[in-house]
């Protein structure tokens, strides 16, 4: 049986600044984005090439308000995802090398997490 993660939900404080940070920030594909009433709004979100989308809204009842997420991401070249986050203008540091990766943190407005990694194959 195959297990496919398709959705991940954030709690955000400010569903449109989140909306911009995402979708213009960092360019992804803001995929559904509808305001059914003045309580219930959902938002979806999905990075370049990948599988499974995040979502936030109002009224989701996902995550507690406040929470906050880590995700983690794999991605081919950990010095590409550096370049291409600062150009974008994201606050992030510069790789972290480990023994088991390399990796590029950074957060949105609502402090959750996100670690890209390029995947290390010990030689």
């Amino acid at each position: 049986m195959d297990y496919k993660i398709e959705l991940i939900p954030l709690a955000v404080s400010d569903v449109d600044r989140s909306v911009a940070f995402y979708g213009d920030g960092l360019g992804w594909s803001v995929d559904h984005d509808r305001t059914v009433s003045p309580e219930l709004r959902f938002v979806q979100v999905t990075p370049p090439g990948s599988a499974c989308s995040i979502c936030f809204g109002i009224g989701l009842e996902m995550m507690p308000a406040g929470s906050s997420q880590f995700i983690q991401v794999v991605v081919a070249d950990a010095d590409a995802a550096l370049a291409e986050l600062r150009g974008r203008g994201i606050a992030c540091e510069g790789v972290d090398e480990q023994p088991w990766g390399r990796f590029v943190h950074f957060q949105d407005p609502d402090g959750n997490r996100w670690a890209l990694q390029q995947i290390v194959i010990p030689s």
